[in-house]
């Protein structure tokens, strides 16, 4: 499903690609900003209206949803684009960076993709091969059971030396009459 998701979203970083030269525009609250460091401003103009770790919503980048959280766990504000799943960036104090970021972060997609199908294969195959363990039999098992009874017997013999527990008293009392 996340595979799937992913795609979805290199989907619609496609539909919505970068120009050669200027900048692809930003919208906030419902009005077009075409200058990147007018875009990345409003990053961070709404950096200053979050506030324990409430989501601001921005606007609209390439294709995505754009908002604002503070991170409290980590001390930091992130930005994120929403699409089939939620892809995070920190902000940075630059206002062209930051657009940067969400273009780099975008750029990432395959790759993260990639890296995501990865481990699920890597999972499965762990999967596999515990599954195919749990049906062999345990290669020290005689050797194991060997010990154990020797500790049993040493146990016993360490034991014999101690007074016994009053509940073991109280037993063998109930066992014999009294005379």
């Amino acid at each position: 499903q996340v595979i799937e998701a992913f795609g979805k979203d290199m989907e619609t970083v496609s539909s919505h690609p970068l120009p050669e030269k200027d900048f692809v525009g930003m919208k906030v609250d419902n009005t077009w900003i075409m200058e990147k460091e007018d875009a990345g401003n409003a990053i961070l103009e709404s950096c200053k209206k979050s506030s324990r770790g409430e989501v601001i919503p921005i606007g609209e980048y390439r294709g995505f949803d754009l908002s604002v959280q503070y991170d409290l766990f980590n001390n930091r504000f992130q930005m994120m684009l929403q699409g089939a799943l939620t892809h995070r960036t920190d902000v940075g104090t630059d206002p062209r960076g930051n657009i940067l970021r969400l273009d780099n972060l975008l750029a990432s997609l395959p790759q993260r993709c990639e890296n995501t199908k990865d481990r699920l294969e890597n999972s499965r195959k762990q999967l596999a091969d515990a599954k195919a363990e749990l049906g062999k039999p345990f290669p020290q098992e005689e050797e194991l059971k060997t010990k154990s009874a020797r500790l049993a017997e040493l146990d016993a013999e360490l034991n014999l030396d101690r007074p016994e527990n009053k509940s073991q008293d109280k037993e063998k009392d109930k066992e014999e009459p009294d005379r």
